[in-house]
């Protein structure tokens, strides 16, 4: 395989990752309207867990865990999984979905920056050309948004909601950035299956305390399919493709293709949900998959050298 050919995988990887990130997130509401944000989280990790027993054993060509990567796991799944759903979750419930994902466009930024400032990789003028864009397309997107979205809101509760997503925004970039450092460590599989149990074991206290008090019978067979494909999709699919498009691609750059969450967020809105998509939204999509694809042109191998 050419380096061509394996950067465009890659690409993929990190697109689809966010893609599926965008549409659970989506389709996830009428769960959270079904199941307490806890036990919900609860299932999903436990869910994942049990489809990735045969990931967590260690392959014969891995060195052992050093105190330094199990750390990152730990954080990795803190702050990639754990904090940036309780964050996004009820921070969305507080808050308008308008200001929700003008906030979400600021991950690209983000991740740039912190991985400036953590991994000290230079950033090409062209992402952050791409990062512009992800920013302004997915601005668009939420100012086109029903503005009774966000209706009666207090402004104590609105603020607060505006804090917690853009807590989750900072975490999202810190699960990029620190993603990049283990996959120099181990493989995308085990990094998965790891930082899904450390989640499990986060989130269980919570869990049990939901569960002791909830009626399961109350869920609908519908509702439960619905579960387990959030679950895989959530804890195995997405992290499974985000970190071995991670193998490949700087940090910095794979921060741009998280604009596909908020975009495949949408829509699913419209595909599956029924809402509609005006003339003003399509236009943020489509300046929005504009920095895509200029965060993934080509270059000459000396600009590329020079520019990261």
């Amino acid at each position: 395989m050419t380096p061509a050919t394996r950067r465009l995988g890659a690409y993929a990887c990190l697109a689809l990752s966010m893609s599926l990130v965008g549409s659970y997130v989506a389709l996830s509401k009428p769960l959270a309207a079904a199941i307490p944000v806890f036990l919900l989280a609860w299932l999903r990790f436990g869910i994942g867990a049990l489809a990735m027993l045969h990931w967590l054993p260690k392959p014969a060509h891995e060195a052992p865990l050093s105190a330094r990567t199990r750390l990152l796991l730990f954080l990795e799944s803190f702050l990639g999984n754990f904090l940036f759903s309780i964050c996004m979750l009820f921070g969305v419930s507080l808050t308008s979905a308008v200001s929700a994902g003008v906030i979400m466009a600021a991950i690209p930024a983000a991740v740039a920056v912190m991985s400036w400032a953590f991994l000290r990789e230079r950033i090409a003028p062209r992402v952050w050309g791409a990062v512009a864009c992800a920013a302004l397309g997915i601005a668009l997107l939420a100012w086109a948004k029903p503005a009774q979205d966000g209706a009666g809101a207090g402004a104590a509760r609105f603020w607060l909601g505006n804090l917690l997503v853009f807590g989750a925004v900072l975490c999202e970039a810190a699960y990029a950035v620190i993603g990049k450092k283990l996959t120099g460590a181990l493989g995308p599989k085990r990094i998965s299956s790891l930082i899904n149990l450390w989640g499990l074991l986060l989130v269980t206290p919570f869990g049990l305390y939901a569960a002791a008090s909830f009626d399961f019978g109350t869920v609908r067979p519908g509702t439960w399919a619905l579960l387990v494909f959030y679950s895989l999709a959530a804890s195995v699919w997405t992290v499974w493709l985000w970190m071995t498009g991670l193998k490949h691609v700087p940090a910095a750059e794979s921060g741009v293709f998280t604009v596909m969450l908020p975009v495949s967020a949408a829509l699913v809105g419209v595909l599956a949900l029924g809402e509609s998509l005006a003339g003003l939204q399509l236009l943020a999509l489509g300046i929005a998959l504009l920095g895509v694809l200029l965060a993934t042109l080509p270059v000459r191998a000396a600009g590329a050298a020079a520019g990261r």
